[in-house]
């Protein structure tokens, strides 16, 4: 019988992470870690496997703990570091990535691109409920034909008087269903515009995109606008062309970069103890080289990708980020996150296709996380442009 000489140690504590954190930082992690300890994780399995999440009462509690637009200034939101709010979203998708998104589609897509591009009317009407999780918003850039080429979308909006109306169909829009609030791009005569779209007007719909088998605890729908017609004042003043709704994902990636560390580390800490109780021929399953090199290369590229997306806090904290320097982060960090996943997978065999273990889930929920907001093609180029001074997208 083989035996154990030390308790272990988490993996992150090699790289002496907690020490690169301030006090405000890690009060925040823990504070969003005792949460989901609490609150989701006694029912995610259930909620995953029903597809179905209790969001509007989630939403409500995830802004009174302050997590919506946390890193935006003022209307009611929190106004932490650009770092902070990376570490609540690792500790929600460590939860589930559609927690995470729930929370990265109502701050950084939706209310971000109020906060950036609305009018002052705009932002007092709808940043301070949406900051409480009274208002649930939604963000539709993407449609079935143009999701890595959005510049081509089919959604118009055509000026008739003093009014806008808005035809055309998004697609893979998380929060749709539930949403009260949707930011849509549209094609005008004038650039890609962006517009504020109560979604109980008239010509307004939202089926939902049923049967995934991913992001099963998320609301995934389709939007549909026949003729919705809007007040001129519905148009984000600030935003023309795509500049506008690319800056908007690229806050919600920046969340990724942290958020896919979160699953992967649930993954590895739930495969670690697994393989310290699993006894097989006499000994613990942890005791194996080759479980014990698969545990070595995920806890180095689990910490390499945390440094990584901490150094790129810093960066953003100084407001000095550049969009290509965020795909890094995302390319490396999904690409490692979901490997992980897969690798822990093999270590708990047939355990770990169920739902009494996070690794399925997790691995399937990266698998959407590799593909949205930037598949990682569209990252290698990006970085690639950026380093030779060449576009390959056309």
């Amino acid at each position: 019988m083989s035996k154990s000489t030390t308790p272990g140690t988490a993996p992150l504590d090699l790289f002496g992470i907690d020490a690169l954190l301030d006090d405000e930082e890690l009060a925040i992690r823990d504070t969003v870690r005792r949460y989901c300890d609490d609150r989701i994780r006694p029912h995610i399995a259930e909620w995953f496997e029903a597809a179905q999440i209790p969001a509007r009462e989630l939403s409500k509690e995830l802004g009174a703990l302050g997590l919506l637009g946390m890193h935006l200034q003022g209307y009611g939101c929190a106004g932490t570091s650009a770092t902070a709010y990376g570490l609540a979203c690792l500790e929600l998708e460590a939860a589930d990535s559609g927690i995470r998104s729930l929370v990265s589609v109502q701050g950084s897509l939706a209310m971000y691109a109020i906060y950036r591009y609305g009018s002052d009317e705009q932002k007092d009407e709808w940043l301070p409920q949406m900051a409480t999780g009274d208002a649930i918003g939604c963000f539709g850039l993407t449609e079935a034909d143009f999701g890595s080429d959005p510049g081509g979308m089919r959604t118009r909006a055509r000026k008739d008087g003093g009014h806008w109306v808005l035809s055309g169909t998004k697609m893979w829009i998380t929060n749709g269903a539930i949403a009260d609030i949707a930011v849509v791009w549209a094609q005008t005569d004038d650039r890609i515009r962006g517009f504020v779209v109560p979604t109980e007007v008239a010509g307004f719909s939202t089926p939902e995109i049923t049967q995934k088998m991913s992001l099963r605890a998320s609301v995934t729908s389709e939007l549909v606008l026949d003729d919705v017609r809007l007040p001129e004042s519905a148009m984000l003043p600030t935003a023309a062309g795509l500049a506008g709704p690319l800056s908007c994902l690229s806050e919600a990636r920046f969340g990724i970069v942290f958020g896919s560390l979160g699953a992967a580390r649930d993954c590895l800490e739930t495969t670690i103890a697994y393989a310290r109780s699993r006894q097989i021929f006499d000994r613990s399953l942890a005791a194996y080289q080759l479980t014990q090199a698969k545990i070595a290369d995920m806890t180095l590229e689990l910490g390499k990708g945390m440094l990584l997306a901490l150094h790129l806090g810093r960066i953003k904290d100084r407001g000095e980020i550049r969009p290509e320097q965020v795909s890094l982060g995302k390319l490396n960090n999904v690409r490692e996150a979901i490997e992980i996943a897969r690798t822990c997978r093999t270590i708990l065999a047939a355990n770990g296709i169920t739902l009494e273990y996070p690794v399925m889930r997790h691995a399937n929920n990266l698998e959407s996380v590799l593909t949205y907001e930037g598949t990682s093609e569209v990252h290698q180029l990006i970085i690639g442009q950026a380093v030779t001074g060449e576009s390959a997208f056309r």
